[in-house]
């Protein structure tokens, strides 16, 4: 028996079968399906919640929009669909595909992302066109540590990852594993991580007036 290796997707076949579905994104090629539950969508959208009020509070010119994509230029095969980006709205204009698809491709333009660590699946999808198998995961390890060296190397200020369900590794969340919320400064480069766990106040460089616990963001 010989073994065929996964189709791999380049980001242009990505927009066409997967562009305007929210559930998909592509790392190195390989199709994650971040298959969101009504918990995960409750966090973030409480996450989401916090920041705008924050965003009009501060009277900063940032939006959050419903649906967006990165697409990092030093990836080809790659497009990130994180669950909340803040965008500067002084910088879109200098985006060379937002006037046409919700796609970003300029650090600069981003001031923050927050992802919600979802649980692990692993499962094998068809592309119509082809009718060739293509390999689906979606992992923790894509947000505690292949995000975490995108967004810094796009020189996102901030990362935010909330993991409510304590899902990560001991290595990135400790033990005994528990619900955590980290936050990533960008310094120099490098993102400084502070983790924060329930009944925690949390911290953000980018809103110094922030009032939030991780148990505000929890799901009923």
């Amino acid at each position: 028996m010989t073994y065929s290796p996964p189709k791999l997707l380049t980001f242009e076949q990505f927009l066409v079968e997967y562009g305007d579905n929210p559930r998909y994104e592509l790392i190195d090629g390989e199709l994650r399906d971040m298959e969101p539950t009504g918990p995960h969508e409750e966090v973030a959208g409480n996450i989401a919640g916090r920041i705008y009020t924050e965003i009009l509070l501060g009277n900063f010119n940032w939006l959050i929009p419903k649906t967006c994509l990165i697409k990092p230029p030093a990836a080809q095969a790659t497009a990130l669909r994180p669950d909340i980006i803040v965008l500067d709205k002084a910088t879109l204009s200098q985006e060379p595909l937002w006037q046409k698809e919700p796609i970003i491709c300029n650090g600069n333009t981003i001031k923050l992302v927050a992802e919600v660590v979802s649980q692990c699946v692993a499962r094998v999808l068809r592309v119509e066109a082809t009718d060739e198998p293509v390999r689906v995961s979606s992992n923790w390890q894509d947000d505690y540590a292949r995000k975490v060296e995108e967004y810094a190397f796009l020189e996102i200020p901030e990362y935010w990852i909330v993991d409510f369900r304590g899902l990560g590794g001991l290595q990135f969340i400790g033990s005994p594993k528990q619900p955590t919320f980290t936050v990533c400064q960008l310094v120099n480069g490098v993102y400084q991580q502070q983790k924060y766990h329930l009944g925690d106040t949390i911290v953000s460089g980018l809103f110094p007036n922030l009032q939030l616990k991780l148990d505000d963001v929890m799901p009923c």
